[in-house]
């Protein structure tokens, strides 16, 4: 049978047939690429997000970090200010120390006794030690008197240990404002021996000074030796 053609209303119906067709496919088109742009879109909000989680987190790091640097100086500088404090309390306390055992030699030198035979013994000590059968005695002004007896005194006991004779001259060089005592020197002054009540002191307080610390403020912590 052989077809015959269209009329208009046939022809606009298969048009519009068409139309719908093809919207109906770009609908669909235009819902698969929406679809595919929010999936594309949230995988990228998903990436920036975290990405800018990431680096506050690393600011945050950082400045956490920062902050807790800061308080470690500031509190090192703390326990360094407070440690230097507490060692110059303590040299002030050792110092008025050592003043009042000054104060306490100079008293000394003011007892006649006592003081003659402290210097009995130093300038023994001094003749034992030069060996000399010369000797030239130093001494402050006001113990000129004493010297000569305690010198005197010292040079028969020497003989009486060593065998030897010693002679001596006393010359009153030493400084008054001193708490006193004695030097000694040989017969062409090369070798001298101090044995003033202020070099004693001075040597008794170094070798003392330890003991002292630990008898004050205890033990030292951060010593591991022991002599």
């Amino acid at each position: 049978m052989a077809s015959r053609p269209l009329n208009d209303d046939e022809v606009l119906s298969e048009m519009n047939k068409m139309v719908a067709f093809i919207k109906q496919e770009a609908m669909e088109k235009a819902r698969e690429i929406k679809v595919k742009a929010d999936e594309e879109f949230a995988i990228e909000k998903a990436k920036l997000v975290k990405q800018e989680q990431q680096s506050i987190d690393a600011q945050y790091e950082k400045r956490r970090k920062g902050v807790e640097t800061a308080q470690k100086i500031t509190q090192s500088n703390l326990t360094n200010k407070s440690r230097l404090q507490i060692l110059h309390r303590r040299e002030e306390q050792l110092q008025n120390l050592f003043e009042i055992s000054r104060e306490e030699v100079a008293r000394f030198a003011e007892d006649g006794g006592r003081y003659l035979q402290f210097l009995e013994g130093a300038i023994l000590q001094g003749y034992l030690q030069l060996l000399e059968p010369k000797v030239t005695l130093f001494s402050c002004g006001q113990d000129i008197e004493l010297v000569q007896k305690a010198g005197a005194a010292a040079a028969e006991t020497y003989t009486q240990i060593s065998g030897r004779v010693v002679t001596f001259e006393v010359q009153a060089i030493l400084n008054s404002d001193g708490a006193g005592g004695i030097k000694l020197a040989n017969g062409n002054k090369r070798i001298t021996i101090d044995n003033t009540l202020n070099e004693r002191l001075r040597l008794l307080e170094d070798k003392m000074l330890p003991e002292i610390r630990a008898d004050l403020f205890g033990p030292n912590e951060n010593r591991k030796f022991y002599t």
